[in-house]
């Protein structure tokens, strides 16, 4: 006689969790960057020891967290056409990822507290590889200054995006003005001078 294959429940019950957890974290991790183990473990539904058998630590689960908003971003931004003049194809990234990167820094702020320097810079590798070699052939086609940095641009335009987003969530900005505003105040900071 046969036994009858043992049901998966368990493997997605876990699978389940897991996405739970990894969406509270992200959620609370971007309202507050300190937001304990326990406070994620309520917002997902879950103990404390359920939370703890998927992510050992919360460094763990913070770098987890972490990666989930990256590959989202670049699930969104790899699609997107950004040949052309790079003036035009810095709006499009703008349009497209101001809301995404304002909402994920907090995310990141809590990995920079979290994990080392290098595994964040390892993490967020793409993204900002994207941003550089956009303002990097913005430079080398004359429209872009030259005399900063591409480092230090890309920098200005997570600095402002970030600001944006803080001055939407206090109602200084209408959220659908930001990418407006966002995009010519960064074009404004990279022009050529003359």
């Amino acid at each position: 006689m046969t036994r009858p294959l043992a049901k998966p429940t368990r493997r997605a019950d876990a699978q389940h969790n897991v996405e739970r957890i990894l969406e509270a974290a992200v959620s609370c991790l971007s309202r507050d960057p300190d937001a304990s183990v326990s406070e994620i473990a309520q917002a997902a539904r879950v103990g404390r020891v359920t939370l703890y058998g998927h992510f050992p630590s919360r460094d763990a689960l913070v770098e987890a967290a972490l990666t989930r908003v990256l590959a989202e971003g670049e699930e969104l931004l790899a699609g997107l056409d950004l040949t052309g003049d790079p003036r035009d194809a810095l709006r499009v990234l703008i349009r497209s990822s101001w809301l995404l990167i304002a909402q994920s820094s907090a995310v990141l702020e809590a990995a920079q507290a979290s994990l080392p320097p290098e595994r964040v810079h390892e993490l967020h590798a793409e993204p900002a590889r994207r941003v550089d070699q956009l303002i990097r052939r913005g430079q080398d086609e004359g429209v872009f200054r030259v005399d900063l940095p591409a480092s230090w641009l890309t920098s200005v335009l997570h600095h402002i995006m970030k600001g944006a987003a803080v001055d939407v969530a206090s109602g200084q900005v209408d959220r659908a003005d930001a990418p407006h505003l966002i995009s010519e105040t960064v074009l404004a900071a990279y022009r050529v001078d003359g």
